[in-house]
């Protein structure tokens, strides 16, 4: 029988009041309500900034209130009256705010002035911009190699201080770019690189208003991207189907209540989000896409057998596609056994998905990191694009396929140059258009850099946002790695506890925020740009007073680091902090797509880069999309567990009150957890296996076998819709037990959902 989603009570739609009840408390706690609430009128906005949160687009169509739940928290929680000043940080040691959690330190409020470590007192001191920017390049030029530097990048950074980084950086000497991009969509990068010679998603926005079905697998849009599931809705109320794969039931995929939608509001109602809701196992959607594969070309060779039409695109296939009979006889070659196992569906539930997808025109599929933090996340997005193309679903309306990239400008970081193995193309635009030589050779990703700094390799660490101590897997001996640093430099809006992990030279720069008004010399407020899941390129501009008047844009800080470090003989680094258009004006002579930057991105919601595989151009050794003939993994960590006495696989998420690493409150509104984030979910029959009852509290030991000792201390048992031998919890509190030796396959992405855990009991510890 096919696993439908069954119905809920109407109260607990996701959305809906609960939503706005969160919203009102989240801008009552920032202390600046009145503030928070005018800056949402101009989030998402052609007049305003780009919503600090997802990645999710923009409609065309617009409205007056572009921003979800969660772009509130974000919005807020940047806004905040709260601040960190040097006051604060005179009043307590850097030792002492390690102990702190990552809710307590960032809840302090947005930093005030830029902060020097001064190791005999154990404090953060205040420092000037100048002399900030004199010790750090010195510090730089001093090093024994370029090499010795990483230079890391978060997702929220713009396309101009992206830019400007990866322009330093190079010119500097060294191609170390350990990106937060890393940590998540780097095998869809990969994988749709392989298969169709791009590395982003196929689809606009309007596409999902005409498709007929939509796959959504190992992702939650009601916590990571809530928009998204306002364009789900419409897709439901207009009768597309809606497939959902993923291990945990998520409220958000089952029932959703707008809360801009009025009549719904005020009569209570909600719509229903998926048509059919599947639970595999952790690591076994690949298997699961193999199975409706196999179904799809049996019922293809049915149909031709018995005189009447094929189920395929037979003329797309013939000429745009290459390698089909070589995946089809990998498919055939796979048992019904081996993907029943692998996947934890059953036969009949696999049936029922390949007809959702046979029975549709135009498909789109969907997916975040619970397809790619896996070891074999690049063959399974090979897979799932595999599937579309049998029916030439990509490259025409209303189909293809979607990566939702989580931090608002991820995907154009890498756009504009944050690559650690950059194309000879762009290396070589850069020469041209700065005079400079660049390096060829490959530098450091995320797990290259932790390597390189915990074997003495990397001496300084400059992170450009984010939170890189309790982002990244093995929390300790990464934040010990970065205190052997020489050096370490950290641009942020906020402290976190990353910025407590310091090197014997550390700096703490304080930056403007995207809903922040950035001047340049002259008094005119500067815009920048990001880009989103669909390819869009869109304005940004700030609106708010900023929460300090020694505060520097990203863009600034970049340029007063370099001209410290390189000089500015050849590259006019204040002048570009001076005018952005001048960086985007170098963008556009660098990297094709961006002629008339600054023209086209002033026009409401901006302009879309050409995406090569959406027109049916592809990129690839053979010219066609090419089919992966992968087989299956041999075995999968849930069926390795079996074999092991109190075995389970743990995946990493985020609760509903957090963002990345930013925790924005205690509650977990749609799973029923409040005021803790120490839990683990788990099948209430695995609870009672361990010996143990519902809320009973438990360490969570790390399995892998390195030598390392890996314990996560005092969580509680949540009983929970999940399937047996899987287990979740949230991070960062959770990547302690996350091994950073082990890596996705081609990706190098941390296995952050497929982790081997057992568990003790706390009398035990």
């Amino acid at each position: 029988m096919a696993n439908v989603a069954p119905p809920l009570k109407k109260s607990h739609a996701a959305g809906g009041w609960g939503a706005l009840r969160s919203c009102g408390k989240h801008l009552l706690k920032s202390g600046s309500a009145l503030t928070g609430a005018m800056t949402l009128l101009k989030a998402n906005q052609s007049d305003g900034f780009d919503c600090p949160g997802c990645a999710w687009g923009d409609p065309e169509h617009g409205s007056s209130f572009e921003f979800c739940e969660n772009g509130v928290k974000a919005v807020s929680w940047e806004a905040t009256a709260r601040r960190a000043t040097p006051a604060f940080f005179a009043q307590h040691t850097v030792s002492e705010l390690r102990g702190w959690t990552d809710y307590a330190l960032e809840n302090v409020g947005r930093l005030t002035e830029p902060m020097r470590y001064d190791a005999k007192t154990d404090r953060y001191l205040p420092v000037s911009w100048d002399e900030a920017f004199a010790e750090i390049g010195a510090e730089l030029r001093a090093l024994a190699s370029p090499d010795e530097a990483e230079f890391y990048t978060s997702g929220r950074a713009s396309n101009e201080a992206a830019f400007l980084y990866q322009l330093f950086a190079r010119a500097y000497g060294t191609n170390n770019f350990p990106d937060c991009s890393n940590m998540c969509h780097e095998a869809s990068g990969v994988g749709l690189t392989q298969s169709l010679g791009v590395g982003k998603g196929t689809v606009l926005l309007e596409d999902f208003e005409r498709a007929d079905a939509i796959i959504v697998i190992g992702q939650n849009p009601g916590t990571n991207h809530p928009r998204m599931l306002g364009d789900l809705r419409r897709a439901a109320q207009r009768g597309a189907r809606v497939a959902v794969l993923n291990p945990v039931r998520e409220r958000g995929l089952e029932r959703f209540a707008d809360p801009q939608a009025k009549i719904e509001m005020l009569r209570g109602g909600s719509t229903s989000i998926a048509t059919h809701y599947f639970q595999p196992k952790l690591g076994g959607d690949m298997a699961a896409i193999r199975g409706v594969a196999k179904i799809v070309l049996m019922r293809d060779a049915e149909a031709r057998a018995a005189g009447e039409p094929g189920l395929l695109d037979d003329a797309f296939i013939a000429q745009h596609t290459t390698g089909l009979d070589a995946w089809r006889a990998e498919v055939e070659a796979t048992s019904w056994g081996q993907i029943e196992d692998q996947s934890g569906l059953t036969f009949d539930e696999i049936q029922t998905l390949a007809e959702v997808y046979l029975g549709a025109e135009r498909v789109i599929a969907t997916w975040a990191m619970g397809v790619t933090q896996h070891r074999h996340s690049v063959i399974t997005v090979r897979e799932i694009t595999n599937l579309l193309l049998l029916r030439g679903h990509v490259g025409r309306e209303g189909a293809g396929l979607c990566p939702v990239r989580g931090h608002s400008n991820v995907q154009g970081d890498r756009t504009v140059g944050i690559n650690e193995n950059a194309p000879e193309w762009f290396l070589a635009a850069l020469e041209r258009e700065f005079g400079v030589a660049v390096p060829r050779e490959p530098g450091h990703n995320v797990l290259h850099a932790i390597h390189a700094m915990t074997e003495g390799r990397a001496r300084a660490f400059i992170g450009l946002g984010g939170n890189f101590a309790r982002a990244t897997p093995d929390t300790e001996l990464v934040a010990e790695a970065l205190r052997r640093c020489r050096l370490t430099v950290q641009i942020a809006t906020k402290p976190n506890l990353g910025h407590m992990a310091v090197g014997e030279v550390a700096f703490l720069l304080p930056c403007l925020g995207r809903t922040e008004i950035d001047r340049d010399a002259a008094g005119k407020s500067q815009i920048v740009t990001v880009e989103d899941s669909m390819s869009m390129v869109h304005g940004s501009g700030g609106i708010n007073k900023p929460a300090s008047p020694h505060l520097k844009s990203e863009i600034a800080i970049i340029a007063g680091m370099a001209a410290a470090t390189v000089g500015s003989e050849r590259i006019d680094w204040a002048g570009f902090a001076a005018d952005y258009d001048r960086i985007r004006d170098a963008i556009a002579r660098v990297i094709p797509g961006f002629e008339d930057y600054n023209v086209r991105v002033r026009r409401p919601r901006g302009f879309r880069l050409r995406n090569a595989a959406a027109e049916r151009e592809w990129n690839t050794p053979s010219g066609k999309a090419e089919f992966s003939a992968a087989p299956l993994p041999a075995e999968i960590e849930h069926q390795q567990a079996r074999r092991r006495k109190s075995a389970y696989v743990l995946q990493t998420f985020r609760s509903h009150d957090q963002y990345n690493t930013t925790i924005y409150g205690m509650d977990d509104r749609y799973r029923g957890v409040y005021g803790e984030r120490r839990v683990v979910f788990a099948h209430p029959d695995d609870i009672a296996a361990m010996g143990a009852t519902p809320n009973a509290r438990v360490d969570v030991v790390g399995l892998h076998e390195d030598g390392r000792t890996r314990v996560a201390e005092d969580f509680r048992l949540v009983a929970y819709d999940i399937p047996r031998g899987c287990v979740a919890g949230y991070y960062p509190e959770l990547n302690a037990v996350v091994p950073f030796s082990e890596a996705g396959d081609l990706s190098d992405t941390p296995l952050s959902k497929s982790v081997m855990v057992t568990f003790r009991p706390r009398e035990a510890a």
